[in-house]
Parts: C-alpha cells; structure tokens; sequence
C-alpha cells in the first residue's frame, strides 16, 4: 500500500491522513518531510474500518463468553460440573484443531478466512442464544434432553472458539503486519491500540451483560441474540472495504508451502494395485496419516522457529487461576468477598491492563522490544510473588490473605499485557509470511493447553481451602516462563545487563569527584 505523489490530490484531509504521521497533505511537504512522512504508510479510513470489524467482534465475543457462564449457571444451579465441561472442550477444541486453522490461514484467500470467521462465529452463538432460551423457559423439562442440549451447546461452543481464534489469528497476526507494511512503530501501536480494545469489551461486555442478566436472564439470552444478529452486517462490511483498500492484502499469503507435498502417492499405494478391503482401510487411513503429518509438521515449524522462546512463555501465562476468572472468582466469594467488591477488584484490574497497553508501546520505544519485555515479566513475577506470599503467611485470615492475593494480582497485570505485547510484537518481525498462521495457531494451541491445565487444578483440588495450591502453581508458572524469556534474553544479546557502562559510569564519577577535590585543594592552597 505505498503513497503514491497523488494520494491525496482532490480528497479531504481528514479522511486520508495517515493513522500517526503528520496532518498535512504529502504535496505541500518539503522533500525531507516526505521522506518522514512515507515511513508512516497506514492510511486513517483502513484503520478505521479495521478497528470497527475488531471492536465487534472482540464485544460480541467477550459478551457471549461471560454470558454463557451466567446463562449455565442459572439453568444447572448449584454446580459447577456443566460450565467446566463447557469450558475444558472448548480449550481442547482450540488445541487440538489449532494446527488446521493455522494452515487454513496460510493457504486460503485472506477475505475469505475472516469472512469464515465472521460467518461461522454469528451462526454458532445465535443458535446458542436460542439453546439457552429454550432451557431457561423450561422447555425442556426432562433431565436428559437438558444433557443433550448441553451436549450440542459444548459442540457449538467449539465451533465459536475456533471461529473466533481464526479471525484473531488472521487479523491481529497478518493483517495488521500487511496493513502496517512492517514498519515496527505503525505495528507497536496498532497492537496496542487493538488491545486496548480488547481489554476496554473484557471490562465493559461482562459488566453490560452482566446488568441486563441481573434484571433477567432471559432479557439478557434474547439481547445477546440481537447483538449478535445485527452487528454481523456492519463487522462484514467494514472488514470487505479493508481488503479493498489494501492490494497487498488481496495476494497470496503463503508463497512457499510450509508442509511436504502430500499429493504425491506411490504407485504401489493405489487403489488398482490392492484389493477392495485394503482400497477401504487406505480410504480411512490416507486422512488420518495426512492429518499425523500435518501435526508433526506444524509442531516442527513451531519448535524449530528462532521466536519459539519468546511465543512459548508468552503461552505459559495462561497456566494461570489469578485472573478474576470463574475460578479466582469463585475462591473470592467463599472468603466473604462480596460480588460489588469483586467487581471493584476487577475493574482495578483491567484498567491496569489498560494501562499496560502505553506503558509497553513507550517502553519498546526506548529500549526496544526484548529488553521491554524482560522489565515487564520480571515486574509480573515481583508483584504475583509478593501477593501469594501474603496468601500464604495469613492463610488462618481468609479476608487478609485473599486481599493480598487480589493486590498482587492486580498490580501483576502491568506486567502481563505489556509482556503479551512484547512477545507479539517479536512474533510480529521474526515470522515469515508463509508461516504466520500455521505459528499463530500453535501457539493458540498451546495457550489452550496450558489453560486446560489450570482449569484441570481447580478440578483435582476443589475445595476453597486448597486453591493456595493452584495459586502456587500460577506463580511457579510466571517465574518459568520469565525465567525461560531471560535465556532467551541472554542468547539473543550476549548479556542482560549493559556492565560495560555500569563500568564506565563509576569510572566517570571517580574521576569527577577527583577533579573535584584537585580544584578545592588548589584554591586552599
């Protein structure tokens, strides 16, 4: 998408100046200026549209998660059993298929994957939204059919998650790097600006669905329908006039296949040369091996990839029960935290993930992403470190403990999203075109993964009286993977910390504070 000299000829400023560069039109600018002024390519209305089609997508998402918890809970009330099922397939379905979305983004038509994911995430929570109507009209009173119509929630469920991770993946991870052309200042601040985004829909979509659901269930079941219903027309448009807008966006992602040539068979292997059953057994096992390789292929890519450090402890946060989540949550209220103060605690919270998302952007600017994303981690383990080491010591007062665990927390979420920043950012630059989805997808699986296992902790270990191992776990977790991003630290830069300068800095005072002593002691003298 580069500034042609024209680009601006006969249309009106404000639609067309560029998303961080100056406001001027670029024929009244001097040859140095239009020099300055090329390094910023995005133009104002593709951001815009790119950013509406994100912020729908990321609210009715963030919506209907949060709503689905409150919807089950009101129809199998007092059991936890129906949403954690809910949720642990939903994880694996975002793991186990990762690899499959990943090349499905590579291979296929940039247009046509995020308007699958757009299409395919509506459909799957308007027939959900309908489930949950019925089941809380009680139209199904019999115990069985509620199971099976958790069973078709669950299934649908997967298919929301994919979708959704589809649309993230393509959008966040290649079109913002086409869109930006790869200039690391215009990508720096359009991931923050997306996660901004994303982090304003996780404050504001539960508390809105939230409210409504207080008032009625059921008033809250049918708005989220028409939400959903309404804003897929708009979410489609705007991301369609994006992909107009950019060419670059409109060519082939994957230039090279990532993946061994699978068409090719051996002659041996046809069906003429076998018999019936053996045609039916390769019919059934040609699939299956395809999909083995695939997998290996994917995995090896990603394992192999000089970003793997970085990507892979970005994953492991998501090890994690403190994160005002269901679990943290439910742990909260047994040691008589209220639901309004709840509330309270998690607002601090995102807002300073908010925060997070200029506080890393800065620091990236000053001393580049991986030195950033070494401050941030680190701050996450001190603050998280500090939190469950008050949980511990005061564990015989719930209030006490549990309110240093919620400080702890939220103070830790600075570091958090500005680490997530950084590590996408590393992603960002370092992964090749041909590889952005099939990377992005593992490690989604990944991210899945490790939150599986923390769902699986509070599983084993239920009790209110024994989340302070869980919670130990998470801390264990967080330093694992600060631990792992300061290796990768080291081995990229050949040191942590600058002691040459260190060095030169004490060197430079020494001698300061002996000029400074050879002048008094001349004027005495």
């Amino acid at each position: 998408m580069s500034l042609g000299p024209d680009v601006y000829a006969d249309q009106p400023a404000t639609e067309e100046d560029p998303l961080l560069g100056p406001s001027r039109r670029q024929e009244d600018l001097s040859p140095t200026e239009e020099s300055e002024f090329s390094q910023w390519p995005v133009e104002t209305r593709v951001v815009r549209r790119l950013y509406v089609s994100h912020i729908l997508s990321s609210w009715n998402s963030r919506v209907f998660e949060f709503g689905a918890i409150l919807y089950l809970a009101k129809i199998f009330p007092g059991t936890l059993r129906p949403m954690s099922a809910y949720a642990l397939a939903r994880g694996l379905a975002a793991m186990v298929f990762a690899p499959v979305v990943g090349q499905y983004i590579d291979s296929g038509n940039r247009l046509q994957v995020v308007r699958v994911s757009i299409v395919g995430q509506r459909i799957a929570v308007a027939v959900s939204c309908v489930i949950f109507l019925l089941l809380e009209i009680s139209v199904c009173p019999i115990q069985s059919m509620k199971i099976g119509m958790l069973v078709l929630l669950t299934l649908l469920a997967c298919v929301e998650k994919l979708c959704a991770t589809l649309n993230t993946v393509s959008v966040e991870r290649d079109w913002v790097v086409v869109i930006a052309q790869n200039e690391e200042a215009v990508m720096r601040t359009m991931n923050a600006q997306m996660r901004r985004v994303d982090l304003l829909c996780k404050l504001l979509g539960p508390l809105f669905i939230s409210l409504i659901d207080g008032f009625s269930t059921r008033a809250a079941i049918i708005t989220n329908l028409a939400m959903n219903v309404v804003s897929v027309i708009v979410e489609y448009y705007a991301i369609v006039r994006v992909y107009r807008d950019v060419p670059e966006l409109q060519q082939q992602a994957q230039t090279a296949s990532s993946y061994p040539d699978r068409a090719e068979t051996d002659p041996e292997d046809s069906d003429t040369a076998q018999g019936p059953r053996d045609s039916q057994l390769k019919r059934v096992w040609t699939p299956l091996k395809g999909i083995a390789v695939k997998y290996a292929a994917d995995f090896g890519l990603y394992f192999r990839h000089r970003a793997f450090v970085p990507s892979i402890a970005g994953a492991l946060l998501y090890l994690t029960v403190l994160s005002f989540s269901g679990q943290m949550v439910t742990y909260l209220l047994s040691t008589n935290y209220t639901s309004t103060m709840i509330g309270v605690a998690r607002t601090f919270s995102v807002a300073f993930e908010v925060l997070a998302t200029w506080v890393a952007p800065w620091l990236m600017g000053k001393i580049g992403p991986i030195r950033a994303g070494l401050w941030l981690s680190s701050w996450q383990v001190g603050t998280l470190a500090i939190g469950v080491a008050i949980f511990w010591a005061y564990l015989d007062k719930p209030l006490v403990s549990a309110s240093g665990l919620v400080g702890g927390t939220v103070l830790s979420r600075v570091g958090l999203r500005g680490f997530d920043l950084c590590t996408q950012l590393i992603v960002q630059e370092e992964v090749e075109a041909s590889a952005r989805g099939v990377f992005s997808s593992v490690e989604a699986a990944w991210q899945n993964g490790f939150e599986i296992l923390s769902y699986a902790s509070t599983l084993a270990l239920s009790r209110p009286n024994q989340f302070k191992f869980p919670a130990l776990i998470s801390v264990l977790a967080v330093a694992t993977a600060s631990l792992a991003y300061t290796l990768f630290v080291r081995m990229r830069r050949g040191h942590l910390v600058h002691l040459e300068k260190v060095l030169c800095t004490s060197t430079e005072k020494r001698r300061e504070r002996q000029q400074a002593i050879e002048r008094i002691v001349s004027r005495d003298n």
